[in-house]
């Protein structure tokens, strides 16, 4: 269903600034030793792909009451409340659900006075995702909507549904005063891994998408990312762990379909917040990481590949390509008297995409500059849950190699923190006050 070429990582290839297989073979046993380390500690995400047959079976039921009633579907939510969603519904869309999927993962007020200023809002649901309820941005949109709702004379029980922590955070306790319908997600996964809990299952069934199918594809990866030999996952966990102690601290995702574009947002997520560490499980500093960086195939061939061909030798990158898409069209013989665009007749846009992605696959290789191809046989929900699964797998596998804590993010807080502060949150007078204490900016540096 997925295919891993990773033939271009290699010196064969790619020259010097690939790997040998002597270097592969003598770090065997670290991929092995983070495998071991994984499956010992049985992270809460390995273990969605199998026993959520009630959950499916609850969240389809309410998905077909919600495609019933209302037209729009309004996720309030942010990181990985927000992007998994957005990456499987731009994947997986052909138009055709005739539900409206928005998901409100900002707090710019221009976009969500549009936005909700748009919407009828008795022919909309609102799914507002946390996990503890006390993130700042998610919950300030719960209260315009519930104002809103209000005024309108319309049940907030109604009109929104809650995916929430069972028993602990301030989102339970508003779903069991309002007698809010509500999912839970499993204590023990963090936001970036729950794209295959309710948090990304319940925006896709209401969009008409195959959740179980989803959940197989994942299955299926599982198989294929635990077996001790020819593991896509832990090599490619294995390739950019050794890459970035080479110095190759960026990775390139570079989709060549629009369906996979926010494949790259997610995953860019994914990577940063779980590999990017001060500190390793012993507390020594280690700045760990890689810089994740998103583009698109071809739009980005005219605005990034210059870099990437010719830039500093600290990128690998990762192709994501189609075997067949959903739908092609023919590109027409037309204008026949100008020579330089005749060979185009003919020939289908699908074609020219691949053409497109193999040039610069070539390009890439001749300027020593490592890459790597996963190819889908097609999108659809099997090989969208089964891509999803891959990269968390990698992910994890990764973080075991570098010794660091994959699932928490310190480096979060201290902004989390500040703007509690400088919102006027009770509690938090000595984070305001240490805020008011720290230098002032150096006016002469500021142009106006």
């Amino acid at each position: 269903m997925l295919r891993f070429d990773f033939c271009n990582m290699m010196s064969a290839i790619v020259k010097e600034k690939g790997f040998s297989p002597k270097e592969l073979e003598e770090s065997r046993e670290r991929a092995e030793r983070a495998l071991d380390s994984l499956k010992r500690k049985s992270p809460g995400f390995t273990r969605l792909s199998r026993g959520q047959e009630r959950v499916c079976a609850a969240i389809n039921e309410k998905a077909a009451r919600i495609r019933e009633r209302f037209e729009n579907f309004v996720v309030l939510g942010i990181g990985g409340s927000a992007l998994g969603p957005i990456a499987v519904e731009r994947a997986l869309d052909t138009g055709q659900s005739g539900m409206r999927l928005f998901v409100e993962d900002n707090v710019d007020p221009e976009r969500l006075s549009r936005v909700f200023g748009s919407l009828d809002l008795k022919k909309t649901m609102f799914n507002v995702i946390t996990k503890s309820g006390k993130t700042s941005e998610t919950m300030a949109q719960l209260m315009y909507v519930a104002n809103a709702l209000d005024k309108a004379g319309l049940p907030l029980a109604e009109h929104i549904t809650a995916t929430t922590d069972e028993s602990g955070g301030d989102l339970i306790r508003i779903v069991q005063k309002e007698g809010l319908e509500y999912f839970i997600i499993p204590a023990d996964v963090g936001g970036r891994f729950s794209e295959l809990t309710p948090v990304g299952l319940l925006p896709a069934a209401v969009c008409g998408h195959d959740i179980n199918a989803m959940l197989k594809g994942a299955d299926y990866m599982d198989k294929l990312c635990t077996r001790g030999e020819n593991n896509p996952a832990a090599l490619y966990a294995l390739l950019h762990v050794l890459g970035m102690e080479r110095g190759i601290n960026i990775s390139v995702m570079l989709p060549y379909a629009d369906s996979l574009k926010y494949m790259s947002d997610w995953y860019a997520q994914l990577w940063a917040e779980s590999l990017g560490k001060r500190y390793d499980t012993d507390g020594k500093e280690v700045f760990a990481g890689q810089t994740p960086v998103k583009a698109l195939g071809v739009t980005d061939q005219h605005s990034q590949i210059q870099l990437y061909t010719e830039g500093p030798y600290d990128k690998i990158v990762t192709f994501l390509k189609v075997d067949k898409f959903r739908e092609d069209l023919t590109i027409p013989s037309a204008f026949k008297y100008i020579e330089d665009i005749s060979f185009l007749g003919g020939k289908t846009f699908g074609q020219l995409l691949e053409a497109e992605r193999k040039a610069t696959e070539y390009a890439l290789c001749k300027a020593k500059r490592p890459n790597l191809t996963i190819s889908l046989s097609g999108v659809d929900e099997f090989s969208v849950g089964a891509l999803l699964y891959f990269f968390e797998m990698a992910t994890a596998l990764a973080g075991e190699m570098l010794g660091i804590n994959t699932y928490d993010q310190p480096g979060v807080e201290e902004g989390k923190l500040a703007a509690f502060a400088l919102m006027g949150k009770a509690g938090f007078e000595n984070k305001k006050a240490e805020l008011d204490a720290a230098p002032q900016k150096d006016r002469s540096l500021i142009i106006e």
